[in-house]
């Protein structure tokens, strides 16, 4: 008896400093997320990530400290029903919130724009925002606007969103064959746009974009390029995520590849069962497509509201390490990071929960065996490479 309960006592030591081991370097490490949606999705419905937000968003301020969140790209985002006129100005009234946010809380966060800046808040411990623009139709089809977003601090576009522009196609666009010019790609503008992007020190985001405009893009690109929250499609096959010629296209480009935290890019069986569940709730289904209320809010309104059942709906963390362990076979781990779309998703694996629970990314990576030195290329490592590679 004694023997075991030695045992016993041996093992939770042991596991007690591993607890400590993941800790410690999860929050030594500079941690970056390349995309999190709570500007549109939170601070411009009028909550404000000064405060406490637990049970309203996946993220505040107070939360991206206790994930030890180093770097956090804001995305500036606005969905198809802006355009000519509005979407560019919305893009500003949103940048314009950041910039409240930071000057109010000025002793904890710090808008950066380059890698100087960067490495100076991490060293003064203040969390180091960026932002990036979701959604090329933002420029309205103006090289000006796409240097008027740079100079008030933007440092990546995502050429397109789900909509395409006149000078892009979106991967969904391109996946329906519902291409608005007939021209799938980049047309000669939108190759002007990479090269200014490329000019500026402005990172070239291919996220969301068609097949054909990826490789126009990487093509024309001469740095290397983020893709700031996408998934491996083999693993699950949806039209956001990378084939397996494109992953590879990337690590020959020298990009990186961040992965997104939602369980329907993670696990190819999730949106059959947000389906059955949507439709267990049909009368509240047809009242919202009505209104013609855009797909995600209606999966995020069904998800807040039926809590319990959204929960059995979601895949195991070690789904989401599994894109990353696919990725890091094709290409090696210098060109991962993470996207988590955070407060842009109704869901994402168990754990998961909002921007405090990073750690546990470091410690699945750990688990699977990924060495101090790669757990901090993907933690963040990464993506500084890539950002340092772009800015002037």
């Amino acid at each position: 008896m004694k023997i075991i309960i030695l045992s016993f006592a041996f093992l939770a030591f042991s596991l007690g400093i591993n607890a400590q081991d993941y800790r410690r370097l999860h929050y030594k490490a500079i941690v970056a997320d390349t995309h999190n949606d709570v500007l549109s999705s939170v601070t411009m419905r009028g909550l404000d990530i000064d405060n406490d937000l637990t049970g309203k968003s996946h993220s505040d301020l107070a939360r991206f400290r206790k994930g030890g969140v180093d770097v956090q790209v804001f995305s500036i985002f606005c969905d198809e029903r802006f355009g000519k006129d509005t979407a560019f100005k919305f893009a500003n009234i949103e940048i314009d919130s950041l910039y409240a946010i930071a000057k109010r809380n000025s002793y904890r966060m710090s808008i950066v724009t380059n890698p100087t800046q960067l490495a100076e808040a991490v060293r003064e411990k203040k969390l180091a925002a960026m932002m990036g623009v979701e959604g090329g139709h933002m420029i309205e089809d103006k090289l000006e606007n796409l240097d008027s977003l740079y100079k008030r601090g933007v440092r990546y576009m995502t050429l397109t969103w789900n909509n395409s522009t006149s000078w892009a196609s979106s991967a969904k666009d391109e996946t329906k064959g519902n291409i608005p010019n007939g021209q799938k790609g980049l047309n000669d503008f939108g190759k002007q746009v990479v090269k200014r992007m490329n000019e500026l020190g402005m990172l070239v985001d291919l996220s969301h974009v068609g097949e054909q405009t990826f490789w126009d893009a990487i093509h024309t690109s001469t740095k290397p390029i983020l893709v700031s929250h996408s998934c491996a499609y083999n693993l699950c096959p949806v039209f956001r995520n990378l084939k397996d010629d494109q992953i590879r296209a990337v690590g020959k480009n020298e990009g990186v590849i961040c992965i997104n935290f939602y369980s329907g890019f993670v696990d190819s069986n999730y949106q059959k069962r947000i389906t059955a569940f949507i439709s267990r709730h049909k009368t509240e289904m047809d009242s919202l497509v009505s209104i013609k209320k855009p797909d995600y809010e209606i999966n995020e309104f069904f998800t807040k509201k039926y809590p319990v059942e959204a929960t059995a709906l979601r895949p195991p963390l070690s789904m989401l390490i599994d894109h990353i362990d696919y990725i890091a076979k094709l290409i090696g781990t210098n060109h991962i990071g993470l996207g988590s779309d955070f407060d842009g998703i109704e869901s994402a694996p168990l754990g998961l929960d909002d921007v405090s629970a990073f750690p546990l990314i470091t410690k699945a990576l750990l688990q699977r065996g990924y060495t101090k030195k790669q757990v901090r290329q993907i933690l963040g490592g990464n993506f500084l490479r890539v950002f340092a590679a772009n800015s002037k």
